[in-house]
């Protein structure tokens, strides 16, 4: 006999979709490829030596190593959420380490939150395009999804809780002005719903400092983390290394409380070695480490912009980031941005994440994502520039086959 097994899984497992950037980030093993698609940071940016020389401390003293294989706290290492108050603070967000519960990346992070706040059907309001990473986090919970434009409207609306990424947003890469984040706040108090608010990208300001958070505009009205709506997400993915899988949550103390509970249930705690690694980093990491990465990125980000505005045939339109690691394009009506992928990787050898991927409801075919933080300047050039020729030539193509 042969086993069906779909019919045996649950109904989140059944609605369970593989991630078209995860496929994608595949290509990156094949060297010929010109690739856009992963937002991923640049090796050469990681501490190594900092990390081995820290990793070497703590195995060279038999408690702290002790410490470091053992079995933790849920709520995270407490000298990391030390850390982390004072990294609010610089920020504007007085909290202590009450407030703060380290999880195993942010994406963990936004599962958790998922599963605290969304029953089936409640509604969450994204962006469009929002974050893949969230559409699939949610997944479990079984939501449906509205615009969360819809908030700077008059009236109220009926919803569980917002996402947003204010800073550099992935897959936008697109800031919200000051006045945009005052109005999502102002709208929802008026439907009293929470606010996930994704920073995963601020240290990667390119063009000036970062307008305020959500979290701090609530607190400066609400008087006290207590009373924000806001539930803050951030992560060292970007900013030191990915691989250590270490991010952390910060909101009101009964949500931290709920989110310690379903950590338990879920891995306990996020590897101990990694936390006291990013400890220790933390504190040694040089001041400059984020210009450095900056310094790095900006000139990556200037040459994917002046690639596009050289090779681009009319009628494609694309964002200009202040900063993190993503440019979306907007390609004539007509295209799919999937079948171009597999064109551009056939007949150019360059890779891209199309935009359907990134829309809860409604995709628009004719959108993709380029990513330009781990590919050097003079590529970057070089894949633009094909990447505009295959555009053009399909877009020559069309307009023939609609004058036929």
């Amino acid at each position: 006999m042969v086993m069906d097994w779909s019919e045996r899984f649950s109904p989140y497992g059944r609605r369970a979709k593989a991630s078209e950037i995860r496929e994608l980030l595949k290509l990156l093993d094949q060297p010929d490829i010109i690739s856009f698609a992963g937002g991923i940071p640049d090796p050469k940016l990681f501490p190594r030596q900092l990390m081995a020389d820290v990793h070497a401390e703590i195995f060279a003293d038999e408690a702290l190593s002790n410490q470091a294989l053992q079995y933790s706290v849920s709520e995270g290492y407490g000298p990391l959420r030390d850390l982390l108050v004072a990294e609010m603070k610089s920020l504007g967000i007085t909290c202590t380490k009450d407030n703060i519960v380290i999880t195993n990346g942010s994406q963990q992070g936004l599962d958790l939150l998922g599963r605290l706040f969304i029953g089936p059907d409640d509604k969450v309001l994204v962006a469009r395009p929002t974050y893949l990473g969230l559409l699939q986090a949610f997944t479990a919970s079984g939501p449906t999804y509205g615009d969360i434009a819809a908030l700077t409207g008059p009236a109220p609306v009926r919803a569980k809780l917002a996402y947003a990424m204010p800073d550099f947003q992935n897959p936008s890469g697109e800031t919200m002005t000051l006045a945009e984040r005052e109005a999502l706040l102002e709208g929802a108090r008026r439907s009293d719903l929470m606010v996930i608010e994704d920073t995963a990208y601020n240290k990667l300001s390119f063009d000036g400092p970062l307008l305020p958070s959500l979290m701090e505009l609530d607190i400066a009205r609400e008087g006290d983390i207590e009373n924000s709506r806001v539930i803050y997400c951030g992560t060292f993915s970007k900013s030191v290394v990915p691989g250590l899988r270490v991010g952390w949550i910060v909101a009101a103390t009964p949500i931290v409380q709920k989110l310690v509970l379903m950590k338990q249930a879920s891995d306990l705690h996020t590897s101990t070695l990694a936390q006291m690694t990013l400890a220790k980093v933390m504190e040694c990491l040089p001041a400059h480490h984020a210009d450095t990465l900056c310094d790095t990125y900006r000139p990556r980000r200037d040459a994917m912009v002046q690639a596009l505005e050289e090779f681009m045939p009319e009628g494609v339109t694309f964002t200009r980031p202040g900063g993190g690691m993503f440019i979306w394009v907007e390609l004539p009506e007509g295209f799919d941005g999937a079948a171009l992928l597999a064109r551009a990787i056939a007949e150019e050898r360059v890779a891209f994440v199309p935009g359907s991927a990134f829309y809860a409801t409604q995709p628009k075919l004719n959108t993709l994502r380029l990513s330009f933080s781990a590919t050097a300047p003079e590529k970057i050039r070089e894949g633009i520039r094909r990447l505009g020729a295959l555009i053009a030539r399909e877009h020559n193509g069309m307009s023939r086959a609609a004058t036929a």
